[in-house]
C-alpha cells in the first residue's frame, strides 16, 4: 500500500524558510514521479514542483522558481521541498503526491497523481 506522510510545516515570518519532507512507506520513489501541491482556504489546489524518481529531473512552476526547490534522497526514501523567502500568500496546506511512471517527464497537475498525503500546514506571518 502506497502511503505518504508530509512533515516540516509550521509558522514562519515573512522572508523565512522551511523544508518540507515527504516520506514514503510501502514503495520507493524510484519508479514514481513525486509532486508538491498546496491549497489555501477558498482556493483551488495548485501544483508547485515535481521530480522524477528515475533520474531526478525536476520541474518548478514559474511562480515558485528561485524560491522553492524540490529534491529527493534515495537513501532515506524522502522527497523534500525547500522553501525560501516565504510570503504570506504562501500560507496553505502543502501536500505531496505520487504517480507511478518510469518517465522522467513531469508536471505538477493534480489529477495525474493517484496517491496523496494528508498535508502539512504552512503559515507565513506578515
Amino acid at each position: 500500500e502506497v502511503q505518504l506522510e508530509e512533515s516540516g510545516g509550521g509558522l514562519v515570518q515573512t522572508g523565512g524558510s522551511l523544508r518540507l519532507s515527504c516520506a514514503a512507506s510501502g514503495f520507493t520513489f524510484d519508479n514514481y514521479v513525486t509532486g508538491w501541491f498546496r491549497q489555501a482556504p477558498g482556493k483551488e489546489r495548485e501544483g508547485l514542483s515535481c521530480i522524477a524518481g528515475s533520474d531526478g529531473t525536476s520541474y518548478n512552476a514559474d511562480f515558485v522558481k528561485g524560491r522553492f526547490t524540490i529534491s529527493r534522497d534515495s537513501a532515506t526514501n524522502k522527497v523534500y521541498l525547500e522553501m525560501n523567502n516565504l510570503k504570506p500568500e504562501d500560507t496553505a496546506v502543502y501536500f505531496c503526491a505520487v504517480r507511478e511512471t518510469g518517465s522522467n517527464w513531469c508536471r505538477p497537475v493534480a489529477p495525474k497523481f493517484s496517491s496523496w498525503g494528508q498535508g502539512t500546514q504552512v503559515t507565513v506571518s506578515a
